[in-house]
């Protein structure tokens, strides 16, 4: 890897336009007088059908890019274009429509609601959504069958199992029929089986077409995607998932 300042070469694929892409994308945070620089300057294309992982340590700047890419953060300098539109000229609220409607979250802590049952869980997404109320059952149902869940539709988070958890998580992400999942750590609040287990289910979505990417630490979990980003410092390179040396 190279330590070299400056922006990042863009990763080249003339096959189609990139769902998601960043431009020159910096990040960096000001606490007092200590400058911090989360992103430096890169480049990434995320194209139909990718299943990316993007592995590093604590602090290497992994998150800070899931949340730029996910318009839930703003960069410091560079751009983020979901389908070549430009994130940074739209208003805030067409930003949240545009996450809503193009991308979909799996979270570590799975940011269940208590007090719904799966089920539940996945309508008030549909509904945010703008499914038809008449459907929303019905295509809640299905997501959850989709995810191995036929049988728990009606339990509550505190009933389920952490791999349970999740796997409604990954049908609520489902919900919007996103262009991108965005996954932080989907694997970081599992043991090792049951985060082999989740991983098989998003290679299975991505086999069907759903377009991935993952943020892990999990370097085992993170040579099972199709492309895999090391960030270190701030900095992102592609490295062959293949190669046990890629990652040394």
């Amino acid at each position: 890897m190279s330590d070299a300042p400056g922006e990042a070469p863009p990763i080249e694929r003339t096959d189609c336009v990139p769902l998601l892409s960043v431009r020159n994308l910096e990040r960096i945070y000001r606490l007092g007088e200590q400058t911090i620089h989360a992103l430096r300057p890169l480049n990434l294309d995320i194209h139909q059908g990718d299943f990316i992982a993007i592995a590093g340590p604590s602090g290497s700047g992994k998150s800070t890019l899931l949340q730029l890419l996910g318009l839930v953060d703003s960069p410091t300098a560079g751009e983020v274009r979901v389908r070549s539109r430009v994130a940074q000229d739209l208003g805030q609220e067409q930003r949240a429509a545009l996450r809503l409607r193009t991308l979909g979250f799996v979270f570590q802590a799975f940011n269940l609601l208590q007090m719904l049952t799966a089920r539940q869980n996945v309508e008030i997404a549909l509904a945010l959504a703008g499914f038809p109320r008449r459907k929303r059952r019905a295509r809640a149902e299905e997501l959850l069958s989709a995810v191995g869940l036929a049988e728990r539709l009606e339990h509550r988070p505190l009933q389920l199992s952490g791999g349970e958890r999740q796997r409604v998580a990954i049908a609520r992400a489902l919900a919007n029929e996103p262009d991108v999942i965005l996954a932080d750590e989907p694997t970081g609040n599992l043991d090792s089986q049951t985060g082999r287990e989740i991983v098989n289910l998003l290679e299975d979505l991505n086999r069907a077409g759903q377009t991935i990417v993952m943020v892990t630490h999990n370097l085992e979990i993170a040579r099972r995607a199709g492309r895999l980003f090391l960030m270190r410092d701030g900095r992102i390179d592609e490295v062959d998932p293949g190669d046990p040396r890629s990652l040394d």
